[in-house]
């Protein structure tokens, strides 16, 4: 490696463990990977895919919100919003149904998106993600290499996202996150500190140090207590009882005293809704509110899913769109004998479980044993209904190759990697805006893709040349 190599190479480690964001020693147990000194390369056309995409999830959203309601009601079939609803508590439902909040939609958009041979697949949608203080940090790092960034002001981007929530110019804002979600207090403390830099009044706090009163929240700041007009909720819904002060933080949310974003809908937050989006029942009302461009560009998109439902078809039914040898399966229990190759199939919590999120409880299944597999399958089905479960098709990631500094020898190495690509969409005035795509490659003989130690994450970057794809500099 050269020079000029290895002082990049320290420069970004250093950037980063200065930040809060890296344990550039292995020393506090803090976050960390392997560094590139790249960008990930998008071709202009993959950036102009990734620019439409979050129109066409903001729209997935909305109809997804407004089929929930309206099956609440009874105006479209129930089992809708039933199956959306499974495993919730009443009171949160009733909260997320009020109508001051019928049309609120989560504030950030965050799909999880695998770069396949055939293209792309959006295998999640994420309304509370972490990460995008972390490529907030990143795109500034690499933007100083006088790489072509992919995005805007991503800081810029959450804060106007957060007026936009509030209503108000100048908003006051607290980014509150729970002690289940700590692992992301050091990202939302840089993407405030440098919101803070630019004048916009942004804290970071936890639940119990949000202060109560009567007319509205409030933060300790110098000595004084601030009224806030904004929360960005960064903690689970599942998690509430854990949470101090969470019914206070929703009381003042229902009385008006404060926005919060994303909104207490957790119908909004169920991996479920893929295999709803899939059903042959609700496709015309799909293509109906979303316009055939929309529809006709997520279902190439969302992969086949279904939820693991036990209860017992008639004799005559079976699974839509699901086959095992070539024949439409009518029971769950037909999976069992699966090939390893007919197992290209993962099995996940659909959402409302401390289990549905940083690929906890997900299992691929040409990646375990027979036993295993047929083990997950029956688990998933006796979950359900207080905890469902979902069924996906399998995509497997494009081999790319990448190259890492070795910290232990200060050498580049190579490895084969999959690629995942999460873009971070800001709602801002009824309009989903690219604030940065962060880009995880991790050792192509894993089959789960996201963060982890061996994993390369670096920002998008825009890539000139058609051909050679993956790290710019790779």
């Amino acid at each position: 490696m050269t020079t000029q190599a290895v002082e990049n190479y320290t420069e970004i480690r250093d950037s980063l463990a200065e930040s809060g964001l890296f344990d550039a020693q292995g020393e506090t147990g803090g976050n960390t990977w392997r560094i590139s000194l790249d960008a990930y390369g998008l071709t202009r056309q993959e950036v102009a895919f990734f620019e439409d995409l979050g129109g066409h999830l903001l729209k997935f959203y909305s109809a997804l919100n407004r089929f929930y309601l309206d099956s609440a009601r009874g105006k479209l079939p129930t089992w809708f919003a039933e199956y959306l609803d499974q495993g919730k508590p009443r009171e949160l439902i009733d909260h997320g149904r009020m109508k001051r909040f019928k049309g609120l939609l989560p504030g950030i958009i965050r799909p999880d998106v695998i770069v396949t041979e055939g293209g792309f697949q959006v295998t999640e949608l994420d309304a509370v993600p972490g990460g995008f203080g972390l490529t907030a940090r990143l795109m500034d790092i690499y933007r100083n290499d006088g790489q072509e960034l992919v995005g805007g002001d991503l800081p810029r981007l959450f804060y106007r996202m957060m007026e936009s929530a509030a209503g108000t110019p100048g908003a006051r804002v607290a980014i509150v996150v729970s002690d289940e979600a700590s692992d992301y207090l050091s990202e939302m403390q840089y993407l405030a500190s440098r919101l803070r830099d630019e004048g916009a009044p942004v804290f970071v706090c936890r639940p119990e140090e949000i202060l109560f009163r009567e007319e509205g929240l409030f933060v300790a700041e110098a000595g004084e207590e601030l009224p806030l007009d904004a929360v960005y909720r960064f903690y689970e819904l599942f998690d509430l009882r854990n949470i101090p002060k969470a019914e206070l933080l929703m009381y003042a949310n229902k009385k008006g005293r404060v926005a919060t974003t994303p909104p207490y809908k957790p119908w909004l937050e169920e991996k479920l809704a893929f295999a709803l989006f899939h059903h042959p029942v609700w496709r015309k009302h799909w293509e109906n509110a979303l316009g055939s461009e929309t529809f006709t560009v997520l279902t190439h998109l969302i992969p086949k899913t279904w939820i693991l439902d036990n209860r017992e078809l008639p004799p005559y039914g079976v699974i839509p769109g699901l086959s095992a040898g070539g024949a439409p399966v009518g029971s769950w229990r037909e999976l069992h004998g699966l090939t390893q190759k007919e197992r290209e199939l993962v099995i996940k919590p659909s959402g409302f479980s401390p289990d549905a999120w940083g690929s906890r409880g997900v299992v691929v299944g040409h990646d375990v044993s027979s036993e295993e597999w047929i083990a997950t399958l029956e688990e998933g089905l006796r979950r359900f209904p207080e905890r469902p479960c979902i069924l996906q098709e399998f995509h497997k990631g494009r081999q790319v190759e990448a190259a890492f500094v070795n910290p232990a020898t200060g050498l580049l190495e190579r490895m084969k990697s999959r690629v995942r690509l999460t873009p971070y969409y800001f709602t801002v005035d009824g309009a989903a805006r690219l604030g940065g795509v962060l880009a995880t490659l991790c050792p192509a003989n894993k089959k789960k893709i996201h963060g982890m130690v061996d994993a390369i994450m670096v920002p998008c970057a825009v890539r000139e040349k058609q051909d050679n794809p993956g790290l710019l500099g790779g």
